[in-house]
């Protein structure tokens, strides 16, 4: 996957992109990341990026000029695979579902804001939007890491072992069972033995049903839009009778 990265903070993503499983996809070459400071395509001589917003009002608003040049010089905007993705409290939230289906593309670019906002004629430029979440932060950048890790975990190759994505919170759409590793014992808390007794079908039981039971507890929401099997409405049954006991 060929990523590129327009901003005007290039070394907020020195650390990040440079550890731990993105470094090796990148060493690998599963994954090309690119850091395009737009603010060398400022027009001017003083590099500005921002200016006063038309109608008056508090902060300052990114220039489309410099954002505009920097994705022509450095896309193809004619190409129909390639998604350009605008930070932006506006956008639609990210979530796994969102990360699977960006994991596909072969050509992502990620414009981070800053400021007050974009100039709005940006967003003719721009394939999709997406937030975080529901709160602010002082721009794009850490949101775009955010969305890279998640979406580069799921490409083949970038993790050795893919059973271990696929059982991560939210991968299959509910959130992940409890682990345990030795010691078996630990200030006076014990290791389920379930977990030790070899039987792989009722390992694979619990494993369901605490899956089951910390989404019904932390996140019902999600339980709500969820396809449960007979299996699983038998188990919730189980876990709801339980709770009353």
């Amino acid at each position: 996957m060929d990523i590129k990265v327009f901003t005007i903070f290039p070394e907020m993503f020195t650390g990040p992109l440079n550890t731990s499983i993105l470094w090796k996809a990148r060493q690998k070459k599963i994954i090309n990341i690119d850091l395009i400071n737009f603010r060398e395509y400022a027009q001017d001589k003083h590099k500005s990026v921002d200016d006063y917003p038309f109608g008056g009002g508090a902060g300052m608003v990114l220039k489309p000029e410099p954002i505009v040049l920097a994705l022509e010089a450095n896309l193809n905007l004619n190409d129909s695979q390639q998604e350009i993705i605008l930070m932006s409290p506006q956008g639609q939230v990210f979530n796994q579902e969102y990360a699977k289906m960006l994991a596909r593309k072969k050509k992502i670019a990620f414009i981070c804001g800053h400021y007050e906002g974009f100039d709005e004629r940006i967003r003719r430029f721009v394939t999709q939007e997406f937030s975080i979440g529901d709160y602010v932060l002082t721009g794009g950048e850490l949101p775009a890491m955010v969305m890279i890790d998640a979406i580069a975990r799921l490409i083949p190759g970038v993790i050795k072992e893919t059973e271990s994505f696929k059982e991560d919170s939210f991968y299959k759409g509910l959130i992940e069972y409890p682990h345990y590793t030795r010691p078996r014992v630990f200030r006076d808390m014990e290791v389920p033995d379930v977990l030790l007794s070899g039987n792989h079908e009722n390992i694979r039981l619990w494993r369901r049903k605490e899956s089951l039971r910390r989404t019904l507890k932390r996140r019902p929401d999600l339980l709500e839009k969820y396809r449960l099997s007979t299996e699983d409405t038998m188990l919730l049954e189980q876990i709801k009778n339980e709770e009353v006991e």
